[in-house]
């Protein structure tokens, strides 16, 4: 059956400079009326984004997981500081589910980059067998946004030598040709996690009826993203933070960003200058200082250009 999703209330407390950003961020999207000791309040089709004075922030919707996990994912980021949103589990039926859950191998898939305007989109597919469980937990697997990223370039490469994977790495400029034909993000997440979780269960002794994705949209949207292709993954298990449950998906998870930061390597070796992550305001001030230097042309070669940081990196050029 597949499953309904529910609104959810997710809320937490942001720094001071992300708290500017959010203003930045939101300026042209919000509502004329606020709630009270609000600063704006946001309404999209599946998620109400209230910031109020004291720093806290409100998502309220079926989509304030994804509209949330943005925001942490710049407190990570900026400020070293890990936020779990995670909510508390009431139902004692549910916790029972997760336990039996783990206890399974499984090939899971997730993805790195979405929230990122400079560098790659990135998926990789694992297989967690159970023997592998012990060895998981020693390294503290757990999801990627979770873990700073001085720990994951720490426990990654032992991941990747005992783990059997695929991984995915999308280029931006076959990104932004998937744009142009107004593909949106979400259909080209499907198509690489398809591809990743095939590659992985055709790999030589693997044996896995359980797959499992990190849910990003309703089942029936994603397979319907994926009506042409040839080949496809069916009977998936969908979960949202299911890089908390499942050991597949924490190492799918912490494989893209490992790759992910890689790639940003190179990208900073490259240039000679630091590329920030994220989508923030210190990425459109060195988008330009990338364009004044290289020509236009660059940013569809490392970058997002659907990104509204184009067009903000476009207003910074007119005033110099």
């Amino acid at each position: 059956m597949e499953k309904k999703f529910k609104p959810v209330t997710i809320v937490f407390k942001v720094s001071d400079n992300i708290k500017e950003m959010m203003i930045k961020h939101y300026e042209d999207m919000k509502c004329d009326k606020t709630p009270p000791y609000a600063i704006f309040q946001v309404k999209d089709f599946d998620c109400v984004t209230t910031l109020y004075e004291s720093g806290k922030v409100m998502f309220q919707g079926i989509g304030a997981d994804i509209e949330a996990s943005f925001w942490t994912e710049q407190e990570r980021i900026l400020n070293n500081n890990i936020i779990d949103t995670t909510p508390k589990e009431k139902d004692k039926k549910e916790k029972d589910e997760k336990k039996v859950f783990v206890n399974e191998s499984s090939v899971g898939s997730d993805e790195v980059g979405t929230g990122d305007y400079f560098g790659p989109l990135v998926v990789t597919a694992s297989y967690v067998p159970k023997d592998k469980f012990d060895f998981m937990a020693s390294l503290g697997v757990r999801d990627s946004k979770k873990i700073t990223d001085d720990k994951i370039k720490e426990i990654a490469p032992k991941i990747l030598k005992e783990i059997p994977h695929t991984t995915i790495v999308l280029s931006n400029k076959e990104y932004n040709a998937y744009h142009s034909t107004d593909m949106n993000m979400n259909k080209v997440k499907a198509i690489l996690h398809n591809k990743c979780l095939l590659s992985v269960l055709k790999k030589d002794g693997i044996n896995c009826n359980k797959v499992v994705v990190d849910q990003f949209e309703p089942p029936k949207s994603y397979y319907a993203h994926l009506a042409r292709v040839p080949e496809l993954v069916k009977d998936i298990t969908f979960m949202t933070k299911a890089e908390d449950q499942c050991y597949s998906v924490a190492a799918s998870s912490i494989i893209s960003r490992y790759t992910f930061l890689v790639e940003m390597k190179k990208l900073n070796d490259r240039f000679n200058i630091e590329i920030p992550l994220g989508a923030g305001t210190m990425v459109d001030e060195v988008g330009a200082t990338l364009v004044k230097k290289y020509g236009k042309d660059i940013l569809e070669e490392i970058a997002k250009l659907n990104f509204k940081n184009t067009d903000k990196i476009n207003d910074i050029l007119k005033t110099r």
